[in-house]
């Protein structure tokens, strides 16, 4: 258990925290408790993401520079990192109607990556992150800050500015294209191995 995984379940861990500060919230809730969440919620589920979205880039800057790359932080990282996004989506699906078929895109894109990889270690081999599976990662989450910000913008301005020039739709249907590419450019690079299998 190294420091870079100690760091990786940290970021698993601050997942729920950030739902709770994120979504709306319940109505059996305490009225000092709804109070809460709806003033400073959004501030607060922003700041957890974005901390969060930097200790990806910690836990791998730290695991090479100490030389502490395991197999452990190869299979955690990437479940922390879909955790993320994942709740992410689901708290911008509640919070500001994003298409569910944005979710079944990441999703479907996921389970098939998540499928090769049981394969390959089932076989003894461990299939680390490709280059296009960090870009896509980075683009998600840079969208998720986006529309989570634009939140914020519009409460800190009473709504003087609205959809922050549509950044957010911009930078999300960049994602999408990105998550689709690289998940065909996964299957196609390891399609000898799954022949083989």
């Amino acid at each position: 258990m190294s420091l870079p995984n100690k760091i990786t379940i940290v970021r698993i861990l601050f997942v729920p925290v950030f739902m709770f500060f994120a979504m709306p919230a319940a109505n059996w809730y305490p009225s000092g408790l709804q109070q809460l969440l709806s003033t400073a919620g959004p501030y607060i589920a922003i700041g957890l993401f974005i901390i969060a979205a930097l200790t990806d880039i910690l836990d791998g800057h730290l695991a090479r520079k100490r030389n502490e790359v395991t197999n452990l932080g190869k299979f955690l990282d990437p479940i922390a990192d879909k955790l993320l996004v994942l709740a992410g989506l689901l708290v911008l699906t509640v919070r500001f109607d994003l298409s569910v078929w944005i979710i079944l895109i990441v999703f479907a894109r996921e389970l098939m990556v998540m499928g090769i990889r049981m394969i390959a270690a089932g076989e003894g081999v461990v299939i680390a992150a490709s280059i296009w599976g960090k870009v896509k990662t980075v683009i998600q989450i840079i969208a998720i800050i986006a529309y989570l910000l634009n939140d914020v913008v519009e409460q800190l301005l009473n709504g003087l500015i609205k959809d922050m020039w549509y950044l957010d739709d911009i930078v999300m249907g960049a994602a999408i294209i990105i998550t689709i590419y690289s998940g065909i450019d996964y299957f196609i690079k390891n399609r000898g191995f799954l022949k083989k299998s």
